[in-house]
């Protein structure tokens, strides 16, 4: 039996797909176009003409409170293969290291970019800049992406700021495509693996409005990316790793993988504590023991700071696809969340 939804329903195609745990629903038909000169022209007017269609595909009843997204666009660049704008249950974030190693996979399997090159390369423009996607082929299958990142760099260190809910909270602020704030999970006396997702929302939302009202940011390059977007938890790892870590981002979202930019921020921090070098390994594991293995592949400097670039590695995979359609009558056709 068959169904075709009325021709004034929405209808938009997807590609399902995972990062170490963390969704990636990429929209490859149906979107309406996306104008603008520049990756952040394009990000606001979907923000501001399209944001119910980012609701519809990331919350109930067709995603969920974790669900993430991307949307495809031309590139904006001369050399740029894509452009891409990530989405979750809040808006849109800046980048997404787990989001550009899925697309390492997906894209090439759409055949949106062409990668037969002995070395392929991806050259996606991102909201936070470019970004190099590296998929690497065994036996004709990509087993692995890795990618080099935008210039990653440490905000602060070793900040303290009072929360009434927690007392005192030592934390370090660091970019990596996105602001972060890093604190260890003792100081809120949890073990990651012993945690409930209430839990994590609870301490994210509230140390992350905390420290966004105790510092000032502001992103040297543009204003749209000096913000707040996440809090990562750390402490020692379970398996052979460095670190383990969960993120806590957007509205009380929870990353399933070890977060690629939080990673990239992890190895800026690394580097200014005097802990790791270029071309050193850092590999850090999620709740579900997921790993992406970080390396610094230079120093630089970005308008003013000392960073690196960083280089990420981890594995995704394709779970599907999905066709979706919008009922105008329907009272939930934008979306919802029920935790």
């Amino acid at each position: 039996m068959g169904w075709e939804p009325p021709p004034n329903w929405p209808r938009i195609t997807t590609v399902e797909s995972h990062t170490g745990g963390e969704p990636l629903r990429v929209v490859i038909d149906g979107f309406p176009e996306i104008p603008g000169d520049t990756i952040l022209e394009k990000r606001r007017y979907v923000r501001d003409n399209h944001d119910q269609l980012r609701s519809a595909l990331m919350l109930e009843p067709r995603g969920h409170a974790n669900m993430y997204g991307a949307l495809l666009t031309e590139p904006v660049t001369p050399d740029g293969d894509i452009g891409v704008l990530f989405t979750h249950n809040e808006g849109y974030s800046t980048m997404c290291g787990h989001g550009v190693i899925a697309l390492g996979v997906v894209l090439p399997e759409i055949d949106a970019v062409d990668v037969r090159a002995a070395t392929p390369t991806i050259e996606m423009d991102t909201p936070a800049g470019r970004v190099t996607a590296h998929p690497q082929r065994s036996e004709g299958e990509i087993e692995r992406v890795a990618f080099e990142n935008v210039p990653s760099y440490v905000e602060r260190l070793d900040e303290e700021t009072v929360i009434p809910e927690y007392g005192p909270v030592t934390y370090d602020v660091a970019f990596g495509g996105a602001y972060y704030a890093y604190c260890d999970a003792s100081e809120f006396d949890i073990e990651l693996g012993d945690t409930t997702e209430r839990e994590f929302v609870d301490i994210g939302r509230t140390v992350k409005a905390a420290i966004a009202e105790d510092i000032s940011l502001t992103h040297p390059a543009d204003d749209d990316l000096g913000f707040l977007y996440g809090v990562i938890l750390t402490e020692e790892p379970k398996n052979e790793a460095n670190i383990r870590n969960v993120c806590i981002f957007a509205d009380g979202e929870i990353d399933r993988s070890p977060t690629g930019t939080g990673v990239s921020g992890h190895l800026a921090i690394q580097h200014a504590k005097g802990a790791l070098e270029p071309g050193e390994e850092f590999v850090v594991e999620s709740l579900i023991n997921s790993t992406f293995i970080g390396r610094i592949a230079e120093r630089t400097t970005f308008h003013g700071y000392d960073a690196v670039v960083p280089v990420i590695e981890g594995k995704a995979y394709i779970t599907g696809t999905s066709e979706f359609t919008i009922d105008p009558a329907d009272p939930f056709k934008e979306g919802f969340v029920l935790r």
